[in-house]
């Protein structure tokens, strides 16, 4: 099929996510990428500066990955999971638990930062269950928060335009404050009596940077007396480092950059390199002991027909194997250097704020744009003017980032923070 076609095709009869059916922007057929390079079929070349949706941290169609996939499907492709198990699978829980805290114990296989999100709020409620204090159902939830667009997840997000056609059917939540550095002692005290009422049950959040809410960062400082005060209190502490995970603030989790530990830890997007979807909830000895147990009804009740698929688990394996390597550790840092002295530009333009940065994540408010927040109109420019100049940026209404995968050159890296200089000096 020739660009034309595929384009036709793609219009009448696929439902893209987040897209009005009437979109003002068509759909761009890719045909192959290398790299942070996207091909289409039109022969223009886009670097991916977003990671496609921030999973793909080694680069597109990478060849150690593609060759664990090829050699993992001609031996085993799948198996149903209940019952059986496989060596990639027990390969990937023993990489998984080099990097995450010495207390984990288990590892939940499931298919997407969404699910993995909803295993561990279910992980979390039944643990109350199994104690017989069933009454501990209060979720405590940041201000801006996005989990993902199940039910679970959604209830404890940001009620917003995305999740508003679904409010009659999502639990309540207790919300609290985002932090910051003028508001933190009104937050800490809010959340000093969240956490007293009995019925609290779970605490959930993103550490350090949330995502979709906006790029919005606060301190490690914050976090560790937030997390610190929940399980004084018995609270669990769920961590949703689906973005934040494989070094995307600096270290391999954000979690790293504080002394607690969350009870639960969430994984996806770049646990395979961006190559097949993934979710993992990872959980510490604490939870796992309200769950040994021999009847059925103490058993974590949920799974999915490709829990623990052997050639994603064989993707994600590979993958563990290029972030642990000595080159991949320096590109990260290549970036945060890259960035900062991005940043060092960005200070003297007057139309911009807010402007952020940690790890390989790099963002910051336009002003002038009308509305703020994901609802401006601002992305009706940025999206198209970055797209006809060879790169894809995604902006969070008023809010540009970049998220780019570790092998992004640094000659590609200034060509996009030459062109967004050029954009805020035409506009």
């Amino acid at each position: 099929m020739n660009s034309a076609e595929i384009a036709k095709a793609d219009k009448d009869l696929i439902w893209h996510p987040f897209t009005p059916l009437i979109n003002p922007f068509e759909h761009i057929p890719v045909k192959s990428a290398k790299g942070a390079k996207l091909f289409t079929h039109d022969g223009q070349t886009i670097i991916d500066a977003v990671s496609s949706w921030w999973v793909n941290i080694h680069g597109h169609a990478n060849e150690h990955i593609a060759n664990a996939i090829h050699k993992q499907a001609l031996e085993l492709e799948h198996v149903i999971f209940a019952g059986f198990t496989h060596e990639p699978a027990v390969k990937l829980a023993k990489n998984l638990m080099t990097i995450l805290p010495d207390n984990y114990s288990k590892i939940f296989f499931s298919d997407n930062g969404s699910t993995s999100i909803e295993v561990a709020l279910k992980m979390a409620f039944q643990y109350w269950y199994n104690q017989d204090q069933s009454h501990k159902t209060k979720i405590i939830a940041l201000d801006g928060a996005y989990h993902g667009d199940t039910f679970g997840s959604m209830s404890v997000s940001e009620r917003s335009g995305f999740t508003r056609p679904f409010f009659p059917f999502l639990f309540d939540i207790e919300t609290l404050d985002f932090p910051t550095e003028e508001n933190f002692e009104k937050v800490l005290a809010h959340f000093d009596e969240l956490t007293k009422d009995e019925a609290c049950a779970a605490f959930i959040f993103e550490p350090l940077v949330q995502g979709a809410g906006g790029m919005r960062m606060y301190t490690p400082d914050m976090l560790q007396q937030l997390v610190a005060l929940a399980q004084s209190r018995g609270v669990i502490c769920i961590a949703d480092e689906v973005m934040t995970g494989w070094g995307r603030t600096g270290t391999t989790f954000a979690c790293d950059q504080i002394e607690a530990n969350p009870d639960i830890t969430c994984i996806s997007k770049g646990i395979t390199g961006g190559a097949l979807p993934l979710g993992i909830t990872a959980c510490n000895g604490k939870i796992e002991s309200a769950f040994q147990s021999d009847e059925l009804s103490k058993a974590l009740l949920h799974g999915h027909s490709y829990t623990g698929n052997p050639m994603i688990c064989a993707a994600a394996n590979a993958s563990f194997e290029i972030f642990a390597s000595a080159e991949c550790k320096a590109n990260i840092q290549r970036i945060n250097l890259s960035h900062q002295r991005f940043v060092e530009k960005l200070e003297s333009v007057d139309k911009v704020e807010n402007i952020r940065l940690r790890g390989t994540i790099v963002a910051f408010d336009l002003k002038g744009f009308g509305e703020t927040g994901y609802d401006s109109d601002a992305r009706k420019k940025i999206y198209p003017y970055f797209l006809e100049r060879g790169i894809l940026i995604r902006p969070l209404g008023n809010v540009i980032y970049l998220l780019p995968p570790y092998v992004i050159t640094d000659e590609e890296l200034n060509q996009i923070y030459a062109a967004i200089l050029k954009f805020l000096k035409d506009n």
